[in-house]
């Protein structure tokens, strides 16, 4: 199976943001040692548990510490940024590793709407401009806007002789229709939403544009992940993740919880039954019953490619299940 890391830099109760940064380039070295084909790194803003904003600064930390493995965002939040300045950052980005950069595209807020808000001078509406936000990117970084476009013309520095690949990622139909549009890769966030991502992949292939950039579509599944020696274990360490949904549900914005404070905590019978339900965004177990369960997701969603997002109580127990997953896989 080709495999890839999303990192969304978890800030773990206890330690502080730049343990997290520390701890993601420490994560991303040990994954291309293990053969990991990709490292996304996720932009999320004013979120304790979450210590990157900017994911396209911590793309080039990345691909500074590593040498071979593809690296990129999972992703950039457009909305928020004009089309023309990501087109240089990331042609910034491929002149400096070129052949390694991954532009993961997003349009979710990855936060709170009064933040959004700021982040966008007042006025957020993610849906509005996207597609010809898109659309403009891959003009930009492609050299290959239409004559008639009002900004045709302008240079995009620096000028190198390969592009980043284009990905757009989603938890709906949404991005996949437009990826099937532009003849763009896609990816499903099923850590997201596990309900009816295979037949929006499936829709995809079957609808899809062949594009200068893609002649063939391209589809991966990004997925939770918990994988432990022992089921039982793994089963532990997943609560810490089961505590920060609810945190999320209940409005609680605070770092992850620990393991500790994940099993002292007391829950009511409604709590439970939420923790049950979300679940089901999880693949938890050892490594064989986690390589089976990716291997049904593969064909279940018919994709190419998997990202598997892990989060857990610590760095060194999320560190050993992508060890144990890539011995496994």
């Amino acid at each position: 199976m080709k495999i890839g890391v999303l990192d969304q830099s978890p800030i773990i109760s206890g330690y502080r943001s730049v343990d997290a940064l520390r701890a993601t380039i420490e994560l991303a070295q040990r994954a291309e040692q293990l053969g990991f084909s990709r490292y996304w790194l996720a932009e999320h803003h004013a979120i304790a548990a979450l210590a990157d904003p900017c994911p396209e600064i911590l793309v080039g930390r990345v691909a500074a510490a590593t040498s071979t493995m593809r690296v990129g965002t999972g992703g950039v939040l457009l909305p928020y940024y004009s089309a023309l300045k990501m087109a240089e950052v990331f042609r910034m980005l491929e002149a400096l590793f070129p052949g390694r950069i991954d532009l993961g595209i997003g349009r979710a807020p990855g936060g709170d709407m009064r933040t959004a808000k700021a982040l966008a001078g007042g006025r957020y509406d993610a849906a509005e401009n996207f597609p010809q936000q898109v659309y403009e990117l891959a003009g930009y970084l492609d050299g290959n806007l239409p004559d008639d476009h009002p900004f045709a013309q302008v240079r995009v520095m620096p000028e190198v002789d390969t592009s980043p690949e284009i990905w757009l990622l989603g938890s709906s139909d949404y991005s996949a229709a437009l990826a099937c549009q532009l003849g763009l890769p896609f990816a499903f966030a099923h850590f997201i939403n596990s309900h009816g991502g295979d037949g929006v992949t499936r829709a995809y292939r079957q609808q899809y544009r062949a594009s200068a950039r893609r002649p063939q579509p391209r589809a991966m599944v990004c997925a939770f992940v918990v994988c432990a020696e022992r089921s039982e274990h793994a089963e532990r360490l997943a609560q810490s993740i089961d505590l920060r949904r609810l945190q999320m549900a209940l409005g609680i914005d605070s770092p992850i919880p620990t393991l500790a404070e994940a099993e002292t905590r007391e829950y009511s019978a409604q709590e439970r039954a939420y923790i049950a339900q979300q679940r089901v965004r999880a693949v938890i177990g050892n490594p064989t019953q986690v390589r089976q369960q990716l291997e049904d997701l593969r064909e279940r969603y018919e994709t190419d490619e998997l990202m598997l997002l892990t989060i857990t109580g610590d760095y060194k127990s999320r560190l050993e299940s992508y060890e144990l997953i890539a011995q496994s896989c």
